[in-house]
């Protein structure tokens, strides 16, 4: 089932149910012709469609409101605030091409520092599947949560053959190890994947944790992946500063965790623009890359 199929079906049994979009259709360009008057585009006006959507929650719809990540999050970020975070409101906002997935975008379009932006509400959860399977078995219980949610768009083919079932605030533990733990998200999984194979085929013991949900987040996986793990290593597509890395550090200096942590992110800088395949090798992305630093990493605290 792709997302749009998704959206259509949980239409169908919860009248609910508003889709909106700032423009930006090309995931759900067929549901205006089934949605009717349940299908809104505001146009390029971010603002308008978040206030609009809060009063929509007000009047008990649950709107999944559509726009590119980078403009949802900083353009319309007083909007989602104020009047939705504030009013405790159930609408889910769905930020497109975040990330890396922006490619050959530059830096205005680089939705690199929305995780921390968005966890930064009180109350706004945060997803960021790692594939379309993921977002369409998340999307029923994130809709249904009385809580407002951001989601990271997502539409890659899977990287790991079976996912667990998704649960909010869980962690998806894809293997266990004493040399490294991985953690990531979003589509980098993939690459994630690839570099536990190479440390893998090298004799180290590697853990993966695909960590779809950052807020609420699953701390119960990373203390346990801490005291059975010589080092953690943090994959993100995101700036250090709030993302996955700042979670980690937040988490481990309150429960007085004491293990090396290494993070492969984006420190002060955007990235260069380019097609994706291009991109992850520039920035040192790929999982032979990833693998390649891991190694070395670990090389430097002498294990």
């Amino acid at each position: 089932m792709t997302y749009e199929q998704c959206l259509k079906h949980i239409s169908e049994r919860d009248d609910r149910l508003i889709v909106m979009t700032a423009e930006n259709r090309a995931a759900i360009r067929n549901l205006p012709a089934v949605l009717g008057n349940r299908f809104i585009d505001v146009g390029i006006c971010e603002q308008t469609m978040v206030g609009a959507a809060a009063g929509l929650a007000l009047r008990g719809r649950r709107p999944v409101v559509h726009a590119l990540a980078s403009f949802l999050t900083l353009r319309a970020f007083e909007f989602i605030r104020t009047d939705v975070g504030i009013g405790r409101l159930p609408v889910t906002l769905v930020g497109g091409v975040p990330g890396f997935l922006s490619e050959a975008n530059g830096p205005t379009h680089q939705a690199i520092e929305d995780i921390s932006i968005m966890r930064g509400i009180p109350h706004m959860q945060v997803f960021c599947p790692s594939d379309e399977e993921e977002l369409v078995d998340a999307l029923p219980l994130i809709i249904d949560s009385p809580e407002p949610s951001y989601i990271r768009y997502n539409a890659s083919t899977p990287a790991v053959r079976h996912h667990e079932r998704f649960e909010i605030g869980k962690a998806e533990i894809l293997s266990a190890g004493t040399d490294v733990t991985l953690l990531t998200y979003g589509f980098l999984l993939g690459e994630a994947v690839r570099a536990r194979e190479i440390l893998e085929a090298q004799g180290y013991s590697v853990g993966l944790i695909n960590l779809r949900t950052l807020k609420p987040v699953d701390e119960q996986a990373l203390l346990t992946a801490a005291s059975k793990t010589k080092q953690i290593v943090i994959v993100e597509d995101h700036f250090t500063t709030g993302g996955l890395y700042s979670i980690v550090a937040e988490i481990f200096l309150r429960t007085r965790t004491q293990t090396p942590v290494f993070a492969i992110a984006l420190e002060e800088r955007w990235f260069k623009p380019a097609l994706l395949d291009d991109l992850l090798s520039h920035e040192g992305f790929t999982g032979k890359q990833l693998a390649a630093r891991i190694i070395a990493a670990l090389g430097t605290n002498h294990y």
